[in-house]
């Protein structure tokens, strides 16, 4: 689509937001009913579409299935086989499934996933089906477009603050949450010198789920303003993720930061956080329901990620999406586009917003949870103060890309070589792919 990294502030209320990221455990079912090219089509015409996506573990009990209740119940004849797992096994599950042309016909999407399955021609064009069903689109924040055609509809944002733990910062005397690079690193010493196996941040650079490049590396850069591209073009050695990189790696030479970092993925920092044993993390706003959830007398809070000392300027805010698309092999596109109209509607989007407590993808849609929940309020005013940055989406190979430069970013942690030396493989890595 070749959304800006960087919008025009307040442009329109999350208009160009598009996603955050993460390969093969093929979940049950995914050979079945409208996916993997089958037709479920019964003697009465009644059809199942199977919808996988990593959206129900991360809601309420009981929320997302009452919402395909509803839409069964407004489209007779069309049952919804929800396919469910953790975000890394449905990217492994639909990975496979692109490769064997067995997609489920609706599929939840990662931005970063979009161009490598429009390329491969395993998604389905949008503007074709929108076309087709004579749907208007006008009251959509954003689409993700290829060579001009969407291929995936954001439905609900979410945007990636700081969190902390309350109780864990006051202990080590930190009186707030760190505002600038050097007050993040104070705390993170703070923490872990308080010991009992505390770190003071959590860092996950899998390089089998690299988005942690994404989330936990590149945010810095984008949060004092920076960019790691020039002209659409990779840009790894300049000034702002030069100083960025050099920043994690002092974290990481000064022993604050978490073990494990090299394997770790995003669900065990999540877990690292919700079990008090790391102080502070980046992370998405989808997964406050799984720490309260998780760890009901957690106390934290968040806040915008700390930015260079001395920056005044708009923040870049990453951001990630749910987005949805359907499957090229689906033989039931009618009705798997009928289920993306249902999400994309107001009142749906609006709920469904509210109880992921996330931005809306329908212009038109409001969540109740900017007056119903301290922390959400404050998110919205993270992001009502910054911009929203994820310069991945929409790049040739955006998972790759951020596992090469994971590699150089790791063996430079490692002593193996300098930054300077990191970033300049990682450049030449890139223009290889672009």
């Amino acid at each position: 689509m070749a959304i800006p990294h960087r919008l025009p502030r307040r442009t329109a209320l999350l208009a160009g937001l598009a996603t955050a990221t993460a390969s093969v455990v093929v979940l049950a079912g995914c050979s079945s009913g409208g996916g993997g090219g089958g037709d479920d089509s019964g003697a009465d015409g009644d059809v199942t579409i199977e919808f996988a996506q990593w959206w129900e573990p991360e809601l309420p009990d009981g929320s997302f299935r009452a919402l395909m209740d509803q839409f069964e119940e407004a489209n007779p004849g069309i049952t919804v086989d929800l396919v469910s797992g953790p975000y890394a096994a449905t990217k492994e599950q639909l990975f496979a499934g692109a490769a064997s042309g067995t997609m489920p016909d609706v599929v939840g999407l990662d931005g970063a996933w979009v161009n490598d399955f429009a390329k491969q021609g395993v998604i389905t064009d949008l503007t074709a089906l929108m076309s087709e069903a004579g749907y208007d689109d006008s009251e959509l924040a954003s689409q993700i477009q290829v060579d001009g055609s969407t291929y995936m509809i954001p439905v609900v944002n979410f945007v990636y603050p700081m969190f902390t733990n309350d109780a864990i910062l006051a202990e080590a005397g930190v009186d707030a949450p760190p505002a600038t690079r050097s007050e993040f690193a104070e705390a993170a010493e703070a923490i872990t010198a308080l010991g009992d196996d505390v770190s003071g941040w959590a860092l996950p650079l899998s390089l089998e789920a690299p988005n942690g490049v994404q989330n936990d590396v590149m945010s810095w850069v984008w949060a004092s303003g920076g960019s790691m591209l020039a002209d659409g073009q990779p840009d790894l050695t300049n000034e702002a993720v030069t100083s960025a990189s050099e920043y994690i790696a002092d974290l990481w030479e000064a022993g604050v930061i978490a073990p494990g970092s090299f394997t770790m993925k995003e669900q065990d920092k999540v877990e690292e956080f919700t079990n008090e044993r790391v102080g502070m993390m980046i992370d998405t706003l989808s997964h406050i329901n799984l720490i309260r959830e998780s760890n009901p007398d957690l106390q934290f809070s968040i806040s915008p990620i700390p930015a260079e000392d001395g920056y005044d300027g708009e923040r870049g805010i990453p951001y990630a999406s749910w987005g949805i698309g359907v499957a090229e092999n689906s033989e039931n596109k009618e009705a798997a586009f009928k289920l993306v109209e249902f999400l994309m509607s107001a009142d749906v989007n609006s709920e469904l917003s509210t109880i992921a407590n996330a931005f809306p993808g329908n212009t038109e849609s409001v969540p109740d949870f900017v007056d119903d929940d301290e922390l959400f309020a404050t998110a919205f005013e993270i992001y009502q103060a910054g911009y929203p940055a994820n310069e991945f989406t929409g790049l040739p190979v955006a998972e790759e890309l951020m596992r090469l430069f994971g590699e150089q970013f790791q063996a430079a942690l490692d002593g193996q070589q300098t930054i300077p030396d990191a970033l300049e493989k990682a450049q030449a890595a890139w223009e290889s792919e672009f």
